[in-house]
């Protein structure tokens, strides 16, 4: 368990959209990580506590897509109109923030430290797709500036379950505490 107190707390989730958790991911699946979600939001918002649900998605044309060069470049061409639809079981309510992102951290770029401080919150308990992509940015992102941030390591996953891995044993655990989603829900107060 994590004490965490709901006034000053936030919920993060990241890019659990259709497009994305299509992929095969691992080592939770799709399923796993929005089964994990959906208790995450559902004892977030019965709390009254924020939910921020972040999605990435691009212009017409990707224009504001980023093409630099690089070793491996990721150009997967038109993406279909439902891609950064997210994904219904995380459902709804009229207190949640919704950010559209277009890089890999929910931070940069976006509205969301402005519309964290203007809240009050000091904490960020982060989960999504992918651990070492979207997830990780923002956790780093999130302890640059100094929010206390708390990793869901069962609402996370990956493309592999190493890539996972070495986010969750070699990087959060310098800039965040990892927990599983009922420790979370536990500590919500």
């Amino acid at each position: 368990m994590i004490p965490l107190d709901r006034a000053t707390t936030a919920l993060v989730l990241i890019d659990l959209q259709r497009g994305i958790l299509a992929n095969p991911l691992a080592p939770h699946s799709a399923e796993q990580v929005l089964g994990s979600a959906a208790l995450l939001t559902n004892a977030f918002r019965a709390a009254h506590a924020l939910v921020v649900l972040v999605r990435v998605d691009f212009s017409e044309g990707g224009a504001d897509r980023l093409d630099l060069p690089v070793d491996v470049p990721y150009r997967p061409g038109p993406l279909p109109a439902d891609w950064a639809v997210l994904h219904p079981s995380l459902g709804s309510a009229p207190s949640d923030v919704l950010i559209t992102k277009r890089q890999w951290s929910a931070f940069y770029g976006t509205e969301l430290d402005l519309q964290l401080r203007r809240r009050g919150i000091t904490t960020v308990v982060l989960g999504g797709v992918a651990t070492n992509f979207g997830v990780e940015s923002t956790a780093r992102d999130a302890w640059q500036a100094n929010y206390a941030v708390v990793v869901v390591e069962d609402a996370c996953s990956s493309l592999a379950p190493e890539l996972h891995g070495f986010a969750v044993t070699k990087i959060f655990p310098r800039i965040a505490r990892i927990r599983k989603a009922s420790e979370v829900v536990t500590g919500l107060k």
